[in-house]
């Protein structure tokens, strides 16, 4: 066998080409998760704050963006947190200058949590570039892509929200 043949039939010189295997997929599903993981830590320590803080900002920022007012009970119930814990995560977020209290706009018994300007801004700044980068591979996709990607990323959502029968603490009690 000539050098140029062994080198072909290994596949060190010309891989073939052929579909990633279920198990390259799920590799690459862990990546991305590993690094979103370590985009969220980045993006907690350049801002100074911790998981939940985040998510409450963004689910803050969603809300004002979509016109709709969340009041601190509306957060306790998106991050399913006790009122306490709420409460002091409200707190948290007021004294570093990341959200305000105001009246709510049509109970004055109540009161609204808003994200403040300079939040937006920070976010923004913070993670914008990471964003369009994001934007841009999607864009860079045909239709047909995105509609492959997305039903894919909807089946395995469904396959892992999925809650089998170990799942549940009063059926593996039994």
């Amino acid at each position: 066998m000539t050098t140029a043949a062994a080198a072909q039939s290994s596949g060190y010189w010309y891989p073939e080409h052929s579909a990633p295997s279920s198990v390259d997929v799920l590799n690459l599903l862990r990546r991305y998760r590993a690094a979103e993981g370590a985009m969220r830590a980045r993006t907690r320590s350049s801002m100074g704050m911790g998981e939940t803080d985040l998510l409450a900002l963004r689910l803050l920022l969603q809300a004002q963006r979509r016109g709709e007012s969340m009041r601190q009970r509306d957060l306790a119930t998106a991050l399913q947190l006790a009122s306490p814990s709420v409460t002091a995560l409200v707190d948290r977020l007021v004294k570093s200058g990341h959200v305000r209290r105001e009246p709510h706009p049509d109970d004055r018994r109540a009161t609204i949590v808003v994200p403040t300007t300079d939040t937006d801004h920070e976010v923004r700044k913070t993670l914008g570039a990471m964003h369009r980068r994001m934007i841009d591979v999607i864009d860079g996709m045909g239709e047909a892509e995105r509609h492959a990607v997305a039903g894919f990323l909807e089946r395995m959502s469904a396959a892992i929200e999925h809650r089998d029968e170990h799942d549940d603490p009063a059926t593996a009690a039994s």
